[in-house]
C-alpha cells in the first residue's frame, strides 16, 4: 500500500508506530541538521522530521524536495517537543526512515494556502491546484455531506430519486436556453434543461408519487455572486398534497440539515409573509428578517407643506436607523450618492435626526415644524439618538430603493452577521406580472403554476389581481429555494396559456405533450425546488456559490481551466450544417 495512515488522524496515542505516509509537500524548514517537511492529503497535515545525523543521506535528499512533490514516507510516530495546537495532528511529528519521491511538481504559480496569493482568474485556470487548499475542499466536503443529508430525508420519507433527461425540447420562456445542435436530424436542435419541471409533472401523472433529484441546471443568463450557468437544484414533487404539506416537508428538511450539519437547531416554526407584505414592509420578496428597520408610510403626513418632493410624489417612506443621530454629514452623503446609483434609482435621501437633547434637525426642516417631524417619528417608533431616513417617488421603484438602503444600513451596524441564521416563507405571490414593452402578462414563476381557489373567478376581469399558490423559502435575504401547487385540470390550463398569450398552436407545439399526459387522470400536484449551490453558501457562510462547485465557470460564462467556450472545427460545423458569421461577431464586439 503506498500509505497505512493519512496526513490528518495521526494522535499522542500513536506514539511509536511505524506508519507510512503519503502526500503532497506543503513547504519545507531547514533548521541546523534537521529538515522538516509539512505533508499534505486531504484529511490533513503531518510534520515530517529528516535528521541529518541519523541518516544524511535521506536528509539530503529531502533538502531538494519542491512545494506539491508527491513523496511517500516510511517512519516511527514521536512526540513533538514543540507542539502546534493549530493542527490536530500537532502533538506529533513522523521521523523518517524512508523516502520514495512519486512525483515532481512545477513551481506552482500560487501558494496552496488559505491566504493565498493568487487572483480569481488564475486560480480558476489552475483550479485543480486551487481545490487543494484547505478552506475551498471543506466547501465541497461540506456539500457531500448535505447532499447526503437531503437523500436521507428524503428517502426516509418516500422519495424516490429520478434522473430526468438532459436533452429536452426548448421552451423560450424566462431565461434564454442552451441549445444543443443534432448531427443526425439536420437543423433541428435539443435544449439543455433550466430545470426538470415538465419531467417531474409528467412523473406525478405516471403515479411516482414522491419525486427528487438533485439535478443539474443549465440557463444562458448574465452571471453574478449567485449565480452560474450550470448549477444544481434540489428538484422535488409530490401528489395528492395541499401547500400546507409542501411546507411543513421543506422546513423539515432545511430544519435537519441545519442541526447535522451546523449545529443549528430551529426549534420553531418558520415565519411566514405573504409577498404584498414583504413588499410593503422590507420592499423586496425575500426579505432579510436579522433586524427590523421596517418600512413606514408617511405619505399622509408629508402633504400640504410645500415641499414639491413630497407632494408630488406617489410614495413616501421611511425607515428608523437607531441611535444613528450621529451620522456626520460625510456619512449622509455617502447614503445619498448610494441611493441615487443608477442601479437604485431613487432621486435624493431625505433624514431627520432625533438628538439626545431632544432637539429635532432635518434636511427639510425650513418645510416642516418641529411638531410635523415629531410626528413622522412617532409613527416610526422614533426615539432621543434615532435618525430616520426617508425616499419618494413611483411606490414600486421607491420601495426598492429602501430596500437597497436598509440593507445597506443593516450592513453598517453590524447586523447582518452570517451565523444569524433567519428563515422566513413567503407565500401569496401575484400570478401575472404586466410587461409594458410587450404589453402582455408573463407568468411570475411558470405558466404550471396554479392560481389561488378563490381568485379563479377573477381570472378574466381582473388579470392582475390573481395570487398563485406558489412560496419561497428564504434565509437572510436569499432566496434559497421555491415552488407552487401545480395545474392538474387541462382546462385551467388552456385558460393559463390563452391568458399568457399562447396560441392554441404554439401551446400545443411546445407543451402538447404535457397537455396530452394530463388527459389521462393528473393527479393533484405541488413541488419545490432549492437552490443546492446557494443552500451549501448558506451554511458554509460565503457570499458567492462559486467556491462551492469543484469546476465553476467565471463571471462572463467561461471556463478559464479548459478555455470553453471554444471554436468549432470547420469539419465539425459542416457535420452539424451550421455556418459562423464571423464577420457580425466582430462587428458587434464593437
Amino acid at each position: 500500500m503506498y500509505r497505512t495512515k493519512t496526513c490528518g488522524e495521526l494522535r499522542i496515542e500513536n506514539v511509536g508506530e511505524e506508519v507510512t505516509l503519503a502526500g503532497w509537500v506543503q513547504r519545507t524548514r531547514k533548521m541546523g541538521g534537521m529538515t522538516f517537511i509539512d505533508l499534505r492529503d486531504r484529511y490533513g497535515i503531518t510534520q515530517i522530521v529528516f535528521n541529518n545525523e541519523i541518516d544524511a543521506g535521506l536528509c539530503e535528499r529531502a533538502n531538494h524536495l519542491g512545494r506539491e512533490y508527491v513523496i511517500q514516507v516510511v517512519g516511527k510516530v514521536a512526540e513533538r517537543s514543540n507542539k502546534n495546537a493549530n493542527l490536530p495532528t500537532g502533538d506529533i511529528e513522523i521521523i523518517a526512515g524512508k523516502l520514495n519521491v512519486l512525483n515532481k511538481s512545477d513551481v506552482p504559480p500560487f501558494t496552496i494556502e488559505d491566504n493565498t496569493d493568487g487572483g480569481d482568474d488564475l486560480r480558476m485556470e489552475y483550479r485543480y491546484l486551487d481545490l487543494r487548499r484547505a478552506c475551498v475542499r471543506k466547501n465541497l466536503e461540506l456539500r457531500h455531506r448535505i447532499a447526503q443529508e437531503i437523500r436521507r430525508y428524503l428517502d426516509d420519507r418516500g422519495f424516490l430519486e429520478v434522473e430526468t433527461p438532459l436533452l429536452i425540447g426548448s421552451t423560450p420562456e424566462g431565461a434564454r436556453d442552451f441549445v444543443v445542435p443534432s448531427r443526425m436530424n439536420p437543423g433541428q436542435f435539443y435544449a439543455l434543461p433550466q430545470s426538470p419541471q415538465l419531467y417531474k409533472q409528467l412523473l406525478m401523472v405516471a403515479g411516482f408519487d414522491r419525486y427528487f433529484q438533485i439535478a443539474k441546471c443549465l440557463r444562458d443568463e448574465d452571471l453574478r455572486a449567485d449565480r452560474q450557468p450550470e448549477f444544481t437544484q434540489i428538484d422535488c414533487e409530490m401528489s395528492f398534497v395541499e401547500q400546507e404539506d409542501v411546507l411543513q416537508m421543506f422546513e423539515g428538511l432545511v430544519k435537519t440539515i441545519f442541526k447535522n450539519v451546523r449545529g443549528v437547531d430551529f426549534n420553531y416554526d418558520f415565519p411566514r409573509i405573504t409577498w404584498a407584505d414583504a413588499m410593503k414592509y422590507y420592499g423586496s420578496d425575500k426579505p432579510d428578517i436579522r433586524f427590523g428597520m421596517k418600512f413606514v408610510e408617511l405619505k399622509d403626513l408629508t402633504e400640504g407643506k410645500n415641499f414639491g418632493v413630497f407632494d408630488n410624489a406617489e410614495f413616501v417612506v421611511a425607515i428608523n436607523a437607531e441611535g444613528c443621530a450621529n451620522y456626520s454629514r460625510k456619512q449622509l452623503d455617502e447614503l445619498t450618492e448610494l441611493v441615487k446609483r443608477p442601479q437604485v434609482g431613487a432621486k435624493g435621501l431625505v433624514w431627520v435626526k432625533f438628538e439626545a437633547d431632544g432637539s429635532i434637525k432635518s434636511t427639510v426642516g425650513k418645510f416642516y415644524s418641529d411638531d410635523d417631524l415629531r410626528k413622522w417619528g412617532e409613527r416610526c417608533n422614533a426615539k432621543a439618538g434615532d435618525m430616520l431616513l426617508i425616499l419618494a417617488g413611483k411606490t414600486m421603484p421607491t420601495r426598492k430603493a429602501m430596500n437597497e438602503l436598509r440593507l445597506a444600513m443593516g450592513e453598517r451596524l453590524g447586523l447582518r452577521k452570517k451565523n444569524d441564521y433567519k428563515p422566513i416563507w413567503v407565500i401569496d405571490f401575484p400570478m401575472f406580472e404586466w410587461d409594458e414593452e410587450t404589453q402582455r402578462f408573463y407568468a411570475m414563476h411558470h405558466p404550471f403554476t396554479k392560481p389561488k381557489d378563490e381568485d379563479i373567478p377573477i381570472l378574466n376581469s381582473d388579470t392582475g389581481a390573481v395570487r398563485a399558490n406558489a412560496y419561497d423559502m428564504v434565509m437572510n435575504g436569499v432566496e434559497l429555494g421555491g415552488g407552487s401547487i401545480r395545474i392538474h385540470d387541462p382546462k385551467l390550463q388552456d385558460k393559463m396559456f390563452e391568458l399568457l398569450g399562447f396560441t392554441e398552436e404554439r401551446a400545443q407545439e411546445q407543451f402538447g405533450f404535457l397537455m396530452k399526459a394530463f388527459k389521462f387522470g393528473a393527479p393533484p400536484h405541488a413541488g419545490l425546488a432549492f437552490g443546492f449551490d446557494r443552500f451549501v453558501s448558506m451554511v458554509a457562510e460565503l457570499d458567492s456559490i462559486r467556491d462551492t462547485i469543484a469546476f465553476p465557470k467565471n463571471n462572463s460564462g467561461r471556463d478559464m481551466m479548459t478555455g470553453a467556450p471554444a471554436e468549432l472545427d470547420p469539419s465539425q460545423l459542416e457535420e452539424l450544417y451550421i455556418n459562423v458569421d464571423k464577420a457580425r461577431i466582430e462587428k458587434d464586439k464593437k
